[in-house]
């Protein structure tokens, strides 16, 4: 019996991904392992020599790694190339393939509330890293997408780079901008330490008919969703983005479908 490894590139040694990884090779009956590797950025070229010399399947990236690893990596997916991010890198024989799930997770994470994202109106809150590949996710799946940041330039950067348009900042938190979806994708609302921070959007922005995600999964209820359930809109959070993204990555990896319900309950209990 071969024993496959796959882990994550993290300055920490703890991932979420790991519990979903795990509970979806064990349901599946996969004998693979996934162990999760504290970095620091100085130590990442050596940390793909032995990727490459121990033959390990796959590594997830978190930030600040997803954009300091592209130029150690052979090659890159087209989407991860225009993303200019890659939170995954899967060993093809020795050959380090850089991708980019979060796009997709995103977008099967809002598809579930909307169904075809295909001629939906999605605006984007955020320019970073997150925001990039949750834009260029949406375009990839024919949405028209307005991005809006408080740092216009960037937006209009995201925007250009990626096909989409650009909305000023103050109005599209403050008020109903007709969209179809609204997407918070910067790190307003997350819990650092100190309980979470309050919604970047103001409650006139908020009605029924309107889907809202907040990529954010700490806390899973966070304020933003709390405000936009209560004026009737339909809420995704943060932790199904984190599912499929984990869910197309087990697939890069193995070649076979993720199985989702035992993923989803391995990061239920993981998450709370």
């Amino acid at each position: 019996m071969t024993i496959v490894l796959c882990g994550s590139l993290s300055l920490h040694p703890v991932s979420l991904g790991a519990a979903m990884h795990r509970a979806g090779y064990e349901a599946i009956g996969l004998p693979w392992v996934y162990v999760p590797f504290a970095m620091r950025s100085e130590k990442l070229a050596e940390a793909l020599v032995g990727m490459r010399a121990l033959g390990i399947r796959g590594f997830g990236v978190s930030m600040p790694f997803k954009i300091e690893i592209l130029p150690l990596l052979d090659r890159l997916d087209p989407l991860a190339k225009s993303i200019g991010a890659s939170n995954t890198i899967v060993n093809e024989d020795g050959v380090l393939v850089g991708h980019n799930t979060d796009a997709e997770g995103a977008a099967r994470a809002l598809e579930e509330s909307v169904g075809s994202l295909s001629g939906k109106r999605c605006l984007v809150l955020g320019a970073g890293g997150a925001a990039r590949a949750v834009v260029f996710g949406l375009v990839a799946r024919g949405a028209g997408v307005s991005v809006a940041n408080r740092s216009a330039d960037k937006a209009a950067e995201l925007a250009s780079a990626a096909g989409a348009e650009v909305v000023n900042w103050a109005d599209a938190t403050s008020r109903d901008t007709a969209v179809d979806v609204l997407v918070n994708a910067t790190s307003a609302g997350m819990d650092q330490g100190g309980g979470p921070t309050d919604a970047p959007v103001g409650d006139g922005a908020f009605r029924p008919g309107l889907v809202v995600m907040d990529i954010v999964y700490k806390p899973i209820a966070t304020r933003l969703l709390e405000r936009a359930k209560a004026r009737g809109a339909t809420t995704v959070h943060g932790g199904r983005m984190l599912l499929y993204q984990a869910a197309r990555q087990f697939e890069l990896y193995t070649g076979k479908a993720a199985p989702l319900e035992a993923m989803d309950r391995a990061l239920r209990a993981s998450i709370g």
